[in-house]
């Protein structure tokens, strides 16, 4: 089964028991990152210095990611000449990009939707998971890179850079010390593992992510 990068992260931040999402607010904006990033792999969207552009409007195939691919189309048209930013796209997007990729996996039979009232008035909806065979390959890939030093493909190391530009090393990696994960996730986010103009654009995009990543951290820390 063929899972783009934002359910792949999605899976990984949904507890398998509870389905809570773990690091919501941090998972969230690597969602959103994950449908940039794979429309960025497939030749669609392009990012410079911050700036984010349609570059093809063909459809991927993929209904989730060309649904994004028109909201993006649709937002950048409005948006004066270089003033389509990554980082306002992900501040746009990613509660809804969070909800479509939930509703994607339902329906793929990997989680499945449970409701709940919190104190018996608020409406609370959980994710536990159904079928964990597309996790499981997830998390071997994975530790084959990190635990085994093996040398990852484009989509495993795109994924990898999002985690890290989140800080989202534990839901990966809870067992290992947090300072180990960082260093190997480092030194695969900066490398050069999908051609110059691909890796490039993943890396303006990880830039973005990471931005908007601290300044909710730095907001949830204030508060």
């Amino acid at each position: 089964m063929h899972v783009t990068l934002a359910e792949e992260l999605m899976l990984l931040s949904l507890d398998d028991e509870s389905g809570v999402a773990k690091d919501g607010s941090s998972a969230g904006w690597a969602v959103a990152g994950g449908f940039l990033a794979d429309l960025a792999l497939a030749g669609r969207v392009a990012l410079d210095e911050g700036r984010l552009s349609v570059t093809d409007r063909t459809p991927t195939g993929d209904p989730l990611l060309d649904e994004r691919l028109e909201r993006i189309s649709e937002w950048a048209a409005n948006k004066a000449p270089g003033k389509a930013k990554a980082a306002d796209w992900l501040a746009k997007d990613h509660l809804t990009a969070v909800r479509a990729t939930v509703r994607r996996l339902c329906e793929r039979g990997l989680v499945v939707e449970e409701r709940h009232r919190l104190l018996g008035l608020f409406p609370v909806r959980r994710y536990p998971e159904a079928d964990g065979s597309v996790e499981r390959e997830l998390r071997a890939r994975l530790a084959a890179v990190i635990r085994h030093h093996q040398a990852p493909d484009a989509r495993t190391a795109t994924l990898i850079a999002l985690l890290h530009a989140a800080r989202l090393h534990g839901l990966a990696f809870s067992d290992l010390p947090r300072a180990r994960v960082e260093l190997r996730f480092a030194e695969i986010a900066a490398g050069d593992w999908a051609g110059e103009s691909v890796g490039q654009t993943v890396r303006n995009m990880r830039v973005a992510v990471a931005a908007v990543t601290a300044v909710t951290v730095a907001a949830a820390a204030a508060g």
